[in-house]
């Protein structure tokens, strides 16, 4: 069921949209050669509980899989998609891209948001995947409206990364409605036909998240159940914005 949220929601949502954004950004400036991706984990719950919140993925367990997940943070680095799991032993080296991925839970109201970020000095190759994967979630943005479509988002998307070569545009992941729950309808692909899939409404709140491949669109599932990697091995970009649907279109909450 699709949850229009109240007024009195929204405002909740802007604030905690606003302390996410802030959060993610400075533990994007952690990153770097030598850090461990245990480190950016803990780094980021502590910046979320010194401002009152509390960090959404931290034990939330999906249907369907028999542990809770183990951190604050999903860190995902180069061929892992999405949800890799932090560890101390895991140390970023230069060259990485590293996708970190954050909810935060804030009065009891969630917000959802992730960026990919280059480990010192990175291929032109993994420059242009990350440049792209977050062109297309502006994209995806911009393609909302009052009384569209869900799948306008994800033709949009899949539109604009078609025409920027051959890029793998994961299609068993995808966004979804965020808000009174980390995971709410509609699931929002990032690919699909305009004028299908549920109506965009006005006061819906979603969380858009292109990821795509250097290679293949397909992936597997580690044996933690959590991390997804690109099923050839390449690399792969991840980018989230929390968005608000208005009269006026789309408003990111996570900026």
């Amino acid at each position: 069921m699709i949850i229009i949220k109240t007024d009195e929601e929204i405002a909740i949502l802007r604030e905690g949209g606003k302390r996410l954004a802030r959060v993610l950004n400075a533990v994007k400036e952690k990153v770097a050669p030598g850090v461990s991706t245990k480190e950016l984990d803990l780094y980021a719950e502590k910046l979320i509980r010194d401002l009152g919140d509390t960090p959404a993925f931290l034990n939330y367990r999906p249907a369907g899989v028999k542990k809770p997940y183990p951190a604050s943070l999903c860190v995902s680095v180069n061929d892992e998609v999405v949800h890799g799991i932090p560890k101390k032993e895991k140390i970023l080296e230069e060259g990485d891209i590293v996708s970190i991925d954050l909810g935060l839970n804030h009065k009891g109201l969630f917000t959802d948001m992730a960026m990919t970020v280059p480990v010192g000095k990175i291929s032109a190759s993994s420059e242009k995947l990350l440049k792209i994967t977050e062109q297309a979630l502006e994209v995806g943005i911009n393609a909302v409206q009052v009384g569209g479509r869900v799948g306008d988002i994800g033709f949009a998307i899949e539109s604009f990364a078609k025409s920027k070569g051959k890029y793998g545009i994961v299609e068993i992941l995808a966004g979804h409605g965020v808000g009174r729950a980390i995971h709410e309808d509609p699931f929002v692909p990032n690919f699909g036909k305009a004028g299908t899939g549920a109506l965009l409404q006005k006061n819906m709140v979603i969380a858009i998240e292109p990821m795509l491949n250097m290679g293949t669109k397909n992936v597997t599932l580690d044996k933690d159940q959590y991390t997804y990697r690109t099923a050839d091995g390449k690399r792969s970009a991840h980018f989230e914005h929390t968005i608000l649907i208005t009269e006026n279109g789309a408003e990111i909450l996570t900026k």
